[in-house]
């Protein structure tokens, strides 16, 4: 599958999540959040030490959220994201978009492993989310 396949997939998905979440708007957490709703599609926050996110209840887990998740945004640092990967694989998530930062060379091998649809190349769903409204 192409990178480009890989998009077009992650963006037609029914239910999304983005781990790392935050209520901060200067982070890309809150960003790709609020970018993703805003987009008109279905999203849960990610995000263990808050309650909700931008006025939506947020998750502390992807086990957590209700649905089917196919599409996982992670804006987390690496260390984290290999976490969050072993949760993508147990719950079941297709395609993983690691945003640019969030990437980490084991959470990549692991989520390939197992079968995942893997975005870690340095592009950010924000610009794609923009080319698309354009």
């Amino acid at each position: 599958m192409t990178i480009h396949e890989k998009i077009d997939g992650f963006l037609a998905a029914p239910l999304y999540a983005v781990a790392g979440a935050s209520n901060d708007t200067d982070k890309y957490g809150y960003r790709c959040f609020v970018a993703l709703r805003q987009s008109g599609r279905a999203v849960h926050p990610l995000n263990p030490r808050a309650p909700e996110i931008a006025g939506q209840k947020a998750f502390a887990a992807l086990r957590d959220v209700p649905g089917q998740v196919v599409s996982l945004s992670v804006v987390t640092p690496p260390a984290v994201t290999e976490r969050v990967i072993d949760e993508a694989i147990a719950a079941g998530v297709r395609f993983v978009w690691m945003q640019p930062g969030a990437e980490s060379p084991a959470a990549v091998a692991k989520a390939e492993a197992a079968g995942l649809h893997v975005i870690a190349d340095g592009s950010c769903v924000l610009v794609e989310l923009a080319k698309r409204r354009a």
